[in-house]
Formats: C-alpha cells, structure tokens, sequence
C-alpha cells in the first residue's frame, strides 16, 4: 500500500533554496485572525420590567412602616 504525500516534494517546490529557506516575498500574507467578535454584541434587555421593581419597593416600605408603627404602639 502507498501513501501519497498530501504536497509536492520539497525538491519539487518553487521557490526554495538550497537550504529549503524561501526568498524573501514568496512567503503569503498573515492569515486573518479568527478569534473575536466581527461586531459588537448587543446588550440583552431588561427581563423584569421597572413596574415590578417600584411594586417591590413600595412593598417593602410598607413592611417597613407596619414595623415602625408597632414600634411606637408598644411605647404609648
């Protein structure tokens, strides 16, 4: 069974020399970089909305003066 060489034999390659260095503009350009974004992401939006967090709120001041408010009955 043989096994084929995926590129040209090295002797059979243009532009090398003898040492099996390139001459200076054979070489292809830098390659792209893959890694980051293309564009900026978006920015994911609100999941709860600013009405429930003005209901919990008001909520909580409420709990708060209950509290308050037993505080100063138990003194009177």
């Amino acid at each position: 069974m043989s096994v084929e060489r995926p590129g040209p034999e090295p002797e059979d390659a243009p532009a090398l020399d003898e040492g099996g260095s390139v001459q200076p503009g054979d070489t292809p350009p830098d390659a792209g970089q893959t890694s980051g974004l293309s564009h900026p992401q978006p920015m994911p939006g609100r999941t709860v909305p600013i009405l429930a967090f003005i209901v919990v709120g008001l909520l909580v001041l409420a709990v708060a003066a209950f509290f308050v408010a037993r505080v100063f009955a138990l003194f009177d």
